[in-house]
């Protein structure tokens, strides 16, 4: 029977050749890639503090909701809604948010905010700020959202923030227990799981800073639980010479993925828009 519904699958992808078996970034290389965010697959984003781990996020929720009409849940235990709801709206009116937070902006840039509300409005995007929330919380959310919607990507902001379901004074315990649970809810949802988590800062000390599989912060359990892990590198942190030729660069790596190729992904990020974009490979 199972093998009979694989051929059947394979038969589908082979007449669609050209679509992506999975949820849509909006990123194309990662996207090529990865064929989609697949239906069950836990998704590690991980970078250390200032690479952009919650901007990417936004820009793929926003993606995802508008560009591929899915909905997304963002449970986020550091910032709140209305932090979130901000930086992106700020990001799809490619307007300052310094300008906002200030109240200094123009005629023109209230036209694109209005512009950008407009979009955002419809985008099927719920965020769920409590703070010091656990898995098991967040897997009775996650049911009753996918009761109500056709919910088809979660994401969490950020994995090391959660409470473990059991205390234990290992603190890389529980971690291995909020990954498996995490996983085990999108294996139940049939959908994909974004999870952000921090690095070992101990990656400071190298001389090349991009971010490796031993980095992960608190658990080896991340790296076996996760279908991908993927770092975020902006090698303009280390070095803040307005004459860097890395000004604005960065990469998603991908060092993992259960059933795909690896590869580093090369994006833009717009500093002042807290916004990645795509950006060429360079020869």
């Amino acid at each position: 029977k199972i093998i009979e519904e694989n051929i059947d699958t394979l038969e589908e992808r082979q007449g669609n050749k050209a679509l992506l078996t999975g949820v849509p970034t909006g990123f194309t290389l990662f996207d090529n890639l990865t064929s989609g965010l697949q239906k069950s697959d836990l998704i590690i984003i991980a970078g250390r503090p200032s690479m952009g781990k919650t901007a990417l996020a936004l820009n793929i929720a926003r993606n995802v909701a508008i560009d591929a009409n899915t909905p997304v849940a963002i449970f986020s235990l550091e910032m709140s809604k209305e932090q979130l709801s901000m930086r992106i709206l700020c990001a799809e009116a490619r307007i300052d948010s310094s300008r906002l937070r200030s109240g200094f902006f123009s005629r023109d840039d209230w036209v694109s905010l209005t512009d950008a509300a407009e979009i955002l409005s419809e985008a099927p995007i719920h965020i769920d700020d409590s703070a010091n929330i656990s898995a098991l919380e967040i897997r009775a959310k996650a049911r009753r959202l996918k009761m109500k919607t056709d919910l088809g990507l979660i994401i969490i902001d950020y994995l090391q923030l959660m409470k473990s379901p059991h205390f234990s004074e290992r603190r890389d315990l529980e971690i291995s227990e909020i990954s498996r649970t995490l996983k085990a809810l999108g294996k139940e949802l049939e959908l994909p799981i974004i999870a952000l988590s921090q690095l070992n800062r101990k990656l400071e000390d190298r001389s090349d800073k991009r971010p490796q599989l031993a980095d992960l912060r608190e658990s080896g359990a991340l790296e076996q639980d996760a279908d991908v892990v993927a770092f975020i590198y902006r090698e303009e942190l280390y070095n803040r010479d307005e004459n860097n030729t890395e000004q604005g660069k960065a990469e998603l790596i991908i060092s993992k993925q259960r059933n795909g190729p690896t590869g580093m992904v090369p994006l833009t990020f717009i500093t002042e828009y807290t916004r990645f974009e795509s950006r060429a490979a360079e020869i």
